[in-house]
């Protein structure tokens, strides 16, 4: 009976259970591909994570040549098939799946299909490939061969590079060292990307160089110096690797890496546009870019880069682009309003979250510190205004409170310039914000006012010095209709008070101009000088002390503070005993004139000398600037040499020797005393 029953099962028949077996594990496979995996065409094909997409297509693999080897103890598998044909019905056994099957046979191959060996050969068994030997390419669930060329893995060790354009966490380069963040350290004739047993992807070459040099070794050099925190070294030669081949968008971008370093944020941000515009696609490059124009305040442009299309952006630049867009989005809100005191709080917090290098913010936060009168502190804010060199786009689409960037610069400029009194500056200011941005009626608004002040100033000037005093006012008022914070017109209409005998007006104006500009020499003169005019003394002393502490070498300040101090205190019914001001060193020679000088009222300071001594030569300039600072005090000066009876009366041996008196009594004596020892002293004996 079982005679009977062997030749039934014979080779056929176990040729046609192995194709079903296969077929079968093929089409599950792909099945169960169809409804988790990507189709063919997104799959990545050169994934730095792993050769093989999955386990599960692996094992499936591994079972279906297992259970071909089972099948037979005879037979093996042949190598690479020159001349593949469809897939077909056969009666061979061999149905098993080669290692080395050309990219040919594998776009013929569709899953629920089986294939044959072109051979015919009807052979006895399967074998199973080597462990070690890999497809050349990787294997996805639906049975697939993706793509060919994948060699064999190195024993070399792995070390993952600085990132790369193609793929988001970095080159995969053997035996190599990890670049630095920062840098592009791939070769150029290859992809920034995955490096596989020594043997790197291929990509288009790079132009042909100039010269004799190799530019990869300058670059290499380069970043050596930049990895030495050497910036400068770094960028010239990032220069010369330039030089040698500029079609490199690499050099381009590691010459940002440089520039950055160096604190020239503008220059960087321009080599990584050049990078850009070499290679459009270059992640890395974009991601700096943005991470630059955040910094200099270009917010709408820095998004497109941060966030480029199809790339995960850096979580820690995106929080930043966040915080300074809801930042300017409160100072804009304010600005409208008017509240100057929150838009100055939220531009200073868009600066501290990232804005930090840009010109435009500054501006904005002195815009806010010149409307909240801190006129001194608006002008240290204020940026210099130059050209930023980026590219002509940027500017043309960065906008700031409806404002081109750079017109905003000079629209903030010319505030600043007329509430200094420097007209002629602030329309030239607003002119230029005007051809820039010429459509802008915030800009037009402040030109046709500028020129408006300007001209009312200027009629107020000639009219002054016709004495026309009180068409003067009128035209200064008219200036201020345009411009109310303008401290310049309120101090020039308070000299026109002034000379009108109204000082009550004068005070007031001054007061108004120095309420917007608190440090104003020209309003504390004349305030103070009013204030003594209608006899308020304890208010000019005031102000003449703090004009004396501004301008201590002002001769005229100090004989005013003098006259005022008297006049305070015979006011206040108390004995001034110096009543005349002293303005100059008196030189003394004899005996008697000494005696009679050091016994008048008030303290006198004595400068004995001789004309031949170098010590004395240097400090007598400084006497003479302690006699304009301190007029209360009576100076003179004796040289022992030709008044050698005072030098005997007062024993004086060493010059300069310097002796303070009152009413004729020495009470202090200095020899050889430094500057700030002499004047401390005399500080003490003043009013």
């Amino acid at each position: 009976m079982s005679a009977k029953i062997k030749p039934e099962l014979g080779l056929d028949s176990l040729s046609d259970r192995l194709r079903n077996t296969l077929t079968y594990a093929e089409a599950d496979c792909a099945a169960a591909g169809d409804a988790n995996k990507p189709d063919f065409r997104e799959l990545d094909l050169g994934s730095p994570v792993s050769p093989l997409r999955t386990r599960t297509a692996a094992a499936a693999t591994t079972t279906t040549t297992t259970t071909s080897s089972s099948s037979s103890s005879s037979g093996s598998v042949s190598g690479r098939n020159p001349n593949p044909i469809p897939p077909r019905k056969s009666d061979s056994n061999s149905g098993e799946l080669s290692a080395e099957s050309s990219p040919s046979a594998i776009r013929s191959f569709k899953p629920g299909h089986t294939r044959s060996d072109s051979t015919g050969s009807h052979s006895g068994s399967v074998s199973s490939p080597p462990l070690n030997v890999l497809p050349t390419g990787n294997i996805c669930p639906s049975g697939r061969i993706l793509k060919t060329g994948m060699a064999s893995r190195s024993a070399k060790t792995d070390v993952l590079g600085s990132g790369s354009v193609n793929y988001g966490h970095g080159s995969i380069m053997r035996g190599g060292l990890a670049s630095k963040p920062g840098l592009d350290t791939s070769p150029p004739a290859f992809s920034r990307g995955l490096m596989v047993g020594g043997e790197p992807v291929k990509r288009a070459a790079p132009p042909p160089t100039s010269g004799g040099a190799d530019p990869e070794e300058v670059k290499r050099m380069g970043n050596e110096s930049y990895r030495k925190g050497n910036f400068s070294e770094a960028l010239s030669l990032y220069d010369k690797a330039i030089a040698l081949s500029p079609g490199n968008a690499a050099y381009h971008f590691n010459r940002a890496a440089a520039l950055m370093g160096l604190q020239r944020l503008v220059e960087a941000a321009r080599e990584c546009e050049e990078a850009i515009g070499l290679d459009p696609g270059y992640v890395r490059a974009h991601h700096r870019l943005g991470s630059l124009l955040l910094s200099l305040g270009h917010i709408e442009n820095a998004r497109k880069h941060i966030c480029f299309i199809g790339h995960q952006p850096d979580p820690v630049e995106m929080q930043k682009l966040q915080s300074v867009e809801k930042h300017m989005s409160k100072c804009t809100a304010a600005r409208r309003g008017g509240d100057w005191r929150s838009m100055l709080r939220e531009v200073e917090a868009a600066i501290a979250s990232g804005a930090d290098a840009s010109p435009q913010f500054c501006s904005c936060r002195a815009e806010a510190l010149l409307k909240l009168h801190q006129l001194e502190d608006a002008c240290l804010a204020l940026p210099s205004i130059h050209n930023s060199g980026l590219s002509a786009h940027l500017h043309s689409q960065s906008k700031i409170f409806g404002m081109l960037f750079e017109a905003y610069l000079y629209f903030v400029k010319s505030q600043i310039e007329l509430a200094k009194g420097r007209f002629e500056s602030a329309v030239t200011s607003i002119e230029k914000a005007g051809q820039i941005d010429p459509r802008n009626v915030e800009i037009a608004v402040l030109l046709s006012n500028v020129r408006v002040v300007g001209r009312a100033r200027a009629r107020g000037n000639d009219l002054f010095k016709s004495e026309r005093y009180t068409e003067a006012c009128s035209a200064y008022g008219e200036g201020l209709k345009h411009d109310p914070s303008n401290s310049v017109l309120y101090c020039n209409r308070a000299a026109c008070w002034f000379k009108l005998g109204i000082w009550e007006r004068s005070v007031d104006d001054c007061n108004q101009a120095l309420r917007i500009q608190p440090n104003y020499i020209k309003a504390l003169l004349r305030r103070a000088a009013s204030n003594s005019k209608l006899e308020r003394l304890s208010e000019a002393v005031r102000d003449y002390e703090v004009l004396r502490r501004e301008l201590p070498d002002d001769k005229e300040v100090a004989e005013s503070l003098f006259h005022a101090q008297v006049a305070l205190k015979k006011s206040r019914g108390e004995e001034v005993h110096n009543m005349k001001f002293s303005g100059e060193v008196e030189s003394v020679s004899g005996l008697e004139q000494f005696r009679a000088a050091v016994s008048s009222p008030g303290a006198s300071v004595v400068h004995f000398k001789t004309s031949s001594s170098a010590e004395c030569k240097q400090i007598s300039p400084f006497l003479d600037t302690l006699c304009t600072r301190y007029p209360s005090i009576n100076f003179l000066k004796v040289d022992i040499e030709d008044s050698a009876s005072i030098a005997h009366a007062e024993n004086v041996k060493i010059v300069p020797t310097f002796k303070v008196y009152k009413r004729g009594t020495r009470v202090k004596e200095m020899i050889c005393p430094s500057p700030e020892v002499l004047e401390s002293s005399v500080r003490h004996y003043s009013i």
